[in-house]
């Protein structure tokens, strides 16, 4: 994924929401609702067996964590994650990282343009850049054969870019275009305002990719800066999923990103989002339909509500999507969506070309959640359906890897991604309901459409 995908990629596992909202509109509510088992006794052998972690490590290598599963495929991910973020800038080079490192594509010292093109059409691998909130990851994926020249390469951009004048130019050309469309695109738009507003006074607050203006002064001589001070080995965790040793692991890391300085880095959970009340932004455009985006702040990864309001979300989006779209038709896309960063939110999603009678039942499903109990029986279902998608949603090396990152990153121990369908099971209907009353207020909302029909009256409600 390069840095210019990442534009779209906002909203962390909003498409489940609607791949079982058909499951979760029936889930039902009861005034109150007894404990019973979470899952079928049948469900739990299944998901068992998917719970034993086999043939995972963690070890140092010349200073750089690294976290090694084996697997039984040829397919290798490589993902080295650049710790801190959105927290390693400000907003006056915000979009440095991602920009410095798709840079380094069009050439290195080892491998000058040509010769870096050649190699890797010759190898037939990718490697790719994926910049976030939490962190900035640059991955690999290759067979076990040529694992060891796509690696080359890789450390190569890392440590060693050419970082030629016409090659910053050519990649800034395309970063500035990506962003200006940004303002065409109202999904985009509406995904960067409610990011902008939502988080002020935080980190989060910052685009991952930058800004017009942040990419559009970013000197040369800051990319070099940013080499030097940043690509230390203190910032650096590597996790490997796929079928290689640990001395070949060893060797490629101590000979390579190994030789790097090691820096003062140290991860921390970034502080929790400001109590800022709710609030609202509006960006006019003449659309089909309006676009309304909201988000409310959640707890931190290690907090047992973590999950739960993983779980409220869930159910929250099923009920929105049975009122809003199916029972009324007044809407194609409505979504409750659960951002996995180390600070956690949820939000409040919608287009609609009726936004004071939809925002009214958006208002009524919350408050229908923070009052109500949903039924063991309905929760086991959504839990059931969760665990199916999470199953599958990691079913490929690479997402192996970055589910053993975020675990070790987020919770501090890489083995809580084996407790994750134990943790999700043991959500109860009255932990929902907790978290709907604690979490799901304050909410602040961005809007992109008919500036004649700003529901002020249902953001201020929320």
């Amino acid at each position: 994924m390069s840095a210019l995908g990442a534009l779209a990629a906002r909203m962390s596992r909003a498409a489940f929401a609607l791949s079982v909202v058909a499951t979760l509109a029936a889930v039902p509510v009861n005034a109150q609702a007894t404990t019973t088992s979470r899952l079928s006794a049948s469900h739990t052998a299944t998901i068992a067996a998917a719970d034993v972690d086999s043939g995972t490590t963690m070890y140092t290598v010349s200073g750089i964590r690294v976290i090694h599963r084996r697997a039984a495929n040829d397919v290798v991910a490589a993902n080295l994650y650049l710790l801190g973020g959105v927290r390693q800038v400000t907003a006056s080079n915000a979009g440095i990282e991602p920009f410095l490192l798709q840079v380094s594509e069009l050439g290195t010292k080892n491998y000058p343009k040509e010769r870096l093109r050649r190699v890797m059409a010759g190898l037939g691998t990718t490697i790719g850049i994926a910049p976030s909130a939490d962190w900035t990851m640059i991955g690999a994926r290759a067979t076990t054969t040529t694992f060891d020249s796509t690696w080359a390469v890789l450390a190569d951009r890392v440590m060693r870019p050419s970082l030629q004048a016409a090659d910053v130019e050519q990649v800034r050309s395309q970063y500035l275009s990506a962003l200006a469309q940004r303002r065409d695109s109202p999904e985009a738009l509406v995904n960067h305002l409610a990011d902008s507003i939502a988080f002020v006074g935080h980190p989060y607050a910052i685009d991952p990719v930058g800004s017009e203006h942040s990419i559009g002064t970013l000197q040369i001589s800051d990319l070099q800066n940013y080499l030097k001070s940043q690509m230390v080995r203190s910032r650096m965790m590597l996790v490997i999923v796929g079928n290689v040793s640990r001395p070949d692991v060893e060797r490629l890391v101590s000979t390579t990103i190994g030789t790097l300085p090691e820096g003062d880095y140290r991860w921390e959970l970034p502080p929790p989002l400001p109590s800022n009340g709710s609030a609202f932004v509006v960006a006019p455009r003449v659309l089909p339909t309006n676009y309304i985006l909201g988000y409310f702040a959640g707890p931190p990864a290690t907090s047992p509500d973590y999950n739960a309001l993983r779980i409220a979300t869930a159910v929250l989006s099923g009920r929105m999507f049975n009122e809003i779209r199916v029972k009324r038709n007044l809407t194609y896309a409505v979504s409750s969506p659960f951002v996995e960063r180390a600070i956690s939110a949820g939000g409040l999603y919608v287009t609609t070309v009726s936004t004071d009678t939809t925002l009214a039942l958006m208002r009524a499903a919350v408050a229908e959640l923070q009052l109500g109990t949903v039924t063991d029986e309905g929760l086991d279902v959504l839990i059931q359906q969760f665990l199916t998608e999470y199953f599958l949603d990691n079913e490929t090396n690479a997402d192996q890897a970055n589910f053993l990152a975020r675990a070790q990153l987020y919770q501090g121990d890489w083995r809580a991604s084996t407790r994750f369908a134990d943790e999700l099971r043991q959500v109860t209907p009255q932990d929902v309901r907790r978290v709907a009353n604690i979490y799901i207020k304050n909410v602040r909302f961005a809007y992109v459409g008919d500036a004649r029909r700003v529901p002020e009256k249902w953001f201020r409600s929320f």
